[in-house]
């Protein structure tokens, strides 16, 4: 089966949209500030951006908290070219337990992963679509652990069922991955120990029992 490249197909994008001379207005779903510092700087460069924090799966609350703080704060500090906004999503965690049901012992970057995938691509579309947005995408493509092929397969076909465009792309290319961590480690920002939901904080406190030999 042939891939996409998603790199190229922003690549060409922005090339569009250069050459026209315009600046988009791009909704940005952002699972963490770490994820979205390589994305915002790059990005920046050529779309009005408006970062969506929407992330029910995280748990517990309080490290919820920490990391839309971090989020929030990062966009105060990052230099851009174009204007970058913020908005919180609502924090009704039974929205991904809904979805994660049935599923919660497949493990990461499994079903339940591409569940939640839709849940949080599914509201920033829906967002995009009545804010009047020219696109939407997300920054989980940057992670290592992200499977780009389903995020863009879910993101495009959610862009469709909308009739909003969506941003094909797979940030961890270009070294992008590099970049966050890079950018994490400038800003000294709080980078966490696993994806977010309950059950990836499960499989990292026994990663940690079974390197501490518990």
């Amino acid at each position: 089966m042939n891939r996409c490249n998603y790199q190229r197909m922003l690549d060409q994008t922005i090339d569009d949209i250069t050459a026209q001379g315009i600046v988009p207005r791009l909704l940005l779903h952002s699972c963490c500030a770490p994820c979205s510092s390589y994305v915002l700087e790059y990005l920046s460069q050529f779309f009005s951006i408006t970062v969506f924090y929407y992330n029910p799966n995280i748990y517990p609350p309080e490290e919820y908290a920490l990391r839309v703080a971090e989020q929030s704060a990062f966009i105060e500090k990052l230099p851009v070219r174009h204007r970058v906004s913020f908005i919180e999503g609502v924090y009704d965690t039974t929205r991904f337990y809904e979805v994660a049901k049935g599923f919660e012992t497949e493990p990461e970057c499994g079903e339940r992963c591409y569940k939640c995938y839709e849940l949080r691509l599914a509201e920033a579309g829906k967002l995009a679509k009545e804010k009047n947005f020219d696109y939407f995408t997300t920054t989980l493509s940057i992670s290592p652990l992200k499977n780009a092929e389903k995020l863009n397969e879910i993101g495009g076909r959610i862009g469709e069922q909308l009739g909003i465009n969506y941003l094909y792309s797979d940030f961890k290319k270009k070294n992008g991955y590099q970049r966050s961590t890079q950018l994490s480690k400038e800003y000294d920002m709080y980078r966490q120990n696993y994806c977010g939901c309950v059950y990836s904080y499960q499989e990292m406190l026994k990663r940690e029992n079974k390197e501490k030999g518990d």
